[in-house]
């Protein structure tokens, strides 16, 4: 049996749980409390040996009315400067995810929290439209699916994301699209008419063809297998896609780095990238957990190949270093990565997407055009 220590901890987080809490179907073990909480809760045993029922973790979506939903950014890392964001949180529960921090801002938990307790923002499409008719609106490719996935579970029932498109089609505004979702193949309708005028392109993540693997780090997304019809489904619709290694794991899922970008070759992708594991924050420790207990027997070594991309440490997050790491391993895997883009066509960029065709569509009381 046990029972919770209290040491100081915000009641909004979820107490960390009983030690099998949540196990069955997700990938943090915790759910330690976010940085800026000045509360914690600890399971400790009370002695007492009592078998208990475990419940069953079940996820909850809350939702937000969003003033705006168009975030700037100016990270010389990324090629975009603004991005939608239809979801917090995220029922993929991938451990490695970096956007697991962003959880510490709600008052939540970056473990099991960001799988289970979702945000859903239903009035994003509306708040979109206002944005989009400012008079001082200037285009620019808006990124989606950068930091939680558009496409995870509950978008089947909130359908944010398929409003967002509609506007984006209407505005005849660019936008670049990323995620593991099958579910991106219900808006074929939509984005092959964008993709026939140079709005729009997707990347289609693939971090290992193991579905074993896959089911361990990343436990509610569609397996690699899946993915791959995704490309291919996409690719024949005459949407450009890449396939995204991301992210390679060292010393787990380095070795697959070729047979990836073959099989996303294969499948119809006309591009590639990678990015090289990122542990920011909180995931770090929630990343060790989980490799020590799934894989016992290389999670030194993982953790050693991790550290020396990084001085030393689990990340490093300076500009320039955080998304490939540096040193011997970095630049093998970045000379790998070359040579099969290269033998694979893989090796240039998808077209750059348009930003000439946007056009406010006409609303009531505007006065139209005679020409």
């Amino acid at each position: 049996m046990f029972t919770f220590c209290s040491i100081l901890r915000s009641t909004m987080t979820s107490p960390d749980r009983h030690p099998d809490f949540g196990a069955r179907g997700r990938a943090a073990r915790t759910n330690r409390p976010g940085r800026f909480e000045r509360h914690d809760r600890e399971a400790v045993s009370d002695g007492w040996d009592i078998p208990e029922d475990v419940p069953t973790l079940r996820t909850t979506v809350d939702l937000e009315r969003p003033r705006s939903v168009i975030t700037r950014n100016a990270s010389p890392d990324v090629p975009f400067d603004r991005s939608i964001n239809p979801y917090r949180g995220c029922e993929h529960g991938c451990i490695y995810c970096f956007a697991r921090p962003t959880h510490a801002y709600l008052g939540l938990s970056p473990g099991l929290d960001f799988e289970t307790r979702l945000i859903a923002r239903p009035e994003a499409p509306e708040a979109l439209v206002r944005e989009l008719r400012a008079k001082s609106y200037r285009p620019a490719v808006i990124a989606i699916g950068t930091n939680t996935d558009p496409y995870q579970p509950i978008e089947k029932t909130h359908q944010i994301m398929r409003r967002i498109l509609k506007v984006l089609r209407d505005f005849r505004h660019p936008v670049g699209i990323v995620t593991k979702g099958s579910l991106i193949e219900r808006d074929i309708d939509i984005l092959s008419d964008m993709a026939r005028v140079g709005l729009t392109h997707v990347g289609i993540s693939v971090t290992t063809l193991d579905p074993e693997v896959s089911r361990a780090m990343e436990p509610r997304v569609p397996a690699p297998a899946r993915r791959l019809q995704t490309i291919r489904r996409l690719s024949d619709a005459g949407i450009p896609v890449r396939v995204m290694v991301a992210p390679v794991v060292p010393a787990l899922t380095d070795h697959e780095l070729e047979a990836i970008l073959e099989a996303g070759a294969k499948a119809g992708a006309q591009a590639a990238s990678w990015v090289m594991l990122r542990l920011p924050r909180e995931v770090s420790e929630l990343f060790r957990e989980w490799v020590e207990e799934q894989f016992p027997d290389r999670a030194a070594r993982i953790m050693g190949r991790v550290r020396s991309l990084h001085g030393g440490r689990d990340y490093d997050p300076e500009w320039g270093k955080r998304m490939t790491g540096e040193g011997p391993f970095a630049d093998l895997v970045r000379h790998r990565f070359a040579v099969a883009t290269r033998r694979l066509g893989l090796d240039q960029p998808l077209t750059p997407l348009r930003t000439d065709l946007f056009r406010p569509p006409p609303q009531a009381g505007d006065q139209l055009s005679l020409f």
